[in-house]
């Protein structure tokens, strides 16, 4: 019971997938620093710097075999992270120990593992975002031609169709992968900079030489495998990227968090349920309950997410001219915790879109307790080509509704306008008419069309984009 002791993030325990956390975690950060070490000291010898082969090779021998508990120990002693992973590097590699990091800052290694990091992060990120898309889409196509009370203040409105509604979550996960692609493609590493980004300590090295120091920059974000940087930097890269990051990892989280609520209200209504396992516990105390525990906590990690963009902001706010380290602590939190609970929404998120449970008796019941009243105007136009006069059949129609209304709210009984309107001599004309003049379908506009071309136009080409990465399912850790 010892690792039970001390508190773990339940983001980790509970929440997020063990790629992300994998993708932030220490293995995945410290080798990025030995492979930019070993990028770094090769371009330097291919520039002309007094380095190796050997050396350069027995750094590549020893790229993945960190021993993490000595440079521990060795930062617990000289309070610096860097400068601990230089030295156990430099005991693995002893023949090139004294070309490590030559003339690089320790932001050589940090802001360009994680900015790396962020990258690899999103690009999770998107393949399950893309993955959520293609999941409502099937769900609205199954289900465009589905009549459903719309509701705006929560009240019920005309009707449209269940999924011309999963068309409006969809629309704002569209949104947001436009958002996600734009924040992609602004991605630069910060390069080969030195200490405040002047690159004056690789001139040092390179006797003034302007265009090596150039090159060198280029040659070490090759081997990285990127091609882009910024053009100038302080001692770090800009902290305003991780602001841009987390907005739109805050994005997604608002479009979830949407979707959650919507789900929750319907499946209090027993209109859409979001599965249930069949030794799934509702409730501790009413054996009977199904409640909604994947969508609450959507809404619960949701909640958190959108905390997160302002403490970006005040970071990138606060950043004293070259840089202050006031950022790091925060950082180390802040970015991992976005990306691992946008995982951990996005996992939830795949579960519940693909396993929606439809009760359509039940919408079509919602539905008759109320087209009465919406089909009033198609009533009086009927009556009103047969000769009636406008006025009156709305008054009259008028005094029948409230006439229900009251048998409905006072009296607790079912919604009789039909009864009345048909056992009233005023709408003759319509009399035997009205199950054709309540077909819910007349009701129900342009949905099933406009369902079918917004996901032609707007979410097939996307999908088809990224259709090597369609196939994910979506894992309920806990």
């Amino acid at each position: 019971m010892s690792d039970k002791i001390y508190y773990e993030n339940p983001l980790n325990t509970r929440y997020a997938s063990k790629e992300m956390q994998e993708n932030f975690g220490d293995q995945k950060r410290f080798r990025l620093w030995r492979k930019l070490w070993v990028a770094l000291a090769e371009s330097e010898k291919e520039l002309g710097l007094p380095i190796t082969q050997q050396q350069v090779d027995e750094l590549k021998e020893h790229e993945t075999d960190i021993d993490y508990a000595r440079a521990e120990a060795i930062e617990r002693e000289v309070r610096h992270d860097v400068m601990a992973h230089v030295r156990t590097y430099g005991i693995a590699a002893p023949s090139a120990e004294k070309i490590i990091h030559l003339g690089a800052t320790s932001c050589f290694v940090d802001c360009n593992s994680e900015l790396i990091i962020l990258r690899d992060g999103m690009d999770i990120i998107l393949k399950k975002l893309v993955n959520v898309m293609d999941k409502l889409r099937r769900f609205a196509l199954r289900h465009k031609d589905l009549p459903t009370l719309g509701f705006t203040h929560l009240q019920p409105a005309q009707l449209t169709t269940v999924g011309k509604r999963a068309t409006l979550w969809l629309q704002d996960l569209v949104m947001d992968y436009y958002n996600l692609k734009n924040v992609m493609a602004q991605f630069k590493l910060r390069g080969v900079k030195g200490t405040t980004g002047t690159q004056a300590s690789f001139m040092e090295l390179f006797d003034g030489d302007e265009e090596k120091v150039k090159e060198l920059e280029r040659r070490v974000v090759r081997k990285m495998g990127y091609d882009r940087v910024y053009g100038v930097t302080g001692q770090t890269y800009p902290r305003k990227y991780d602001y841009n990051v987390l907005c739109v990892l805050s994005q997604i989280a608002q479009s979830a968090y949407k979707f959650s609520n919507d789900i929750r209200i319907l499946q209090s209504m027993k209109e859409i349920e979001e599965p249930f396992e069949s030794k799934q516990i509702g409730s501790s105390a009413m054996a009977y309950k199904r409640n909604p525990m994947r969508s609450e906590r959507m809404g619960s990690l949701c909640r958190y997410m959108l905390s997160l963009p302002i403490n970006s902001a005040v970071t990138a706010s606060t950043q004293w001219f070259e840089r202050t380290l006031d950022d790091s602590a925060n950082r180390r939190i802040v970015n991992a915790q976005a990306f691992l609970t946008v995982d951990a929404v996005l996992n939830i998120y795949l579960n519940v879109a693909e396993n929606l449970v439809v009760y359509d008796k039940i919408i079509a019941r919602h539905i008759q307790a109320e087209l009465p009243f919406m089909a009033t105007e198609n009533i009086i136009m009927e009556c009103v080509k047969a000769g009636g006069s406008r006025q009156a059949l709305h008054e009259r129609i008028r005094e029948l509704s409230m006439e229900a209304g009251r048998n409905v709210k006072v009296n607790g009984g079912e919604n009789n306008l039909i009864e009345l309107i048909e056992a009233d001599e005023m709408f003759a004309p319509v009399h035997g008419k009205m199950n054709e003049i309540l077909d819910a379908k007349k009701f129900i506009g342009r949905a099933p069309s406009q369902t079918e071309e917004f996901i032609a136009e707007e979410v097939d080409p996307i999908l088809k984009e990224h259709e090597a990465l369609l196939g994910e399912r979506g894992e309920v850790r806990i």
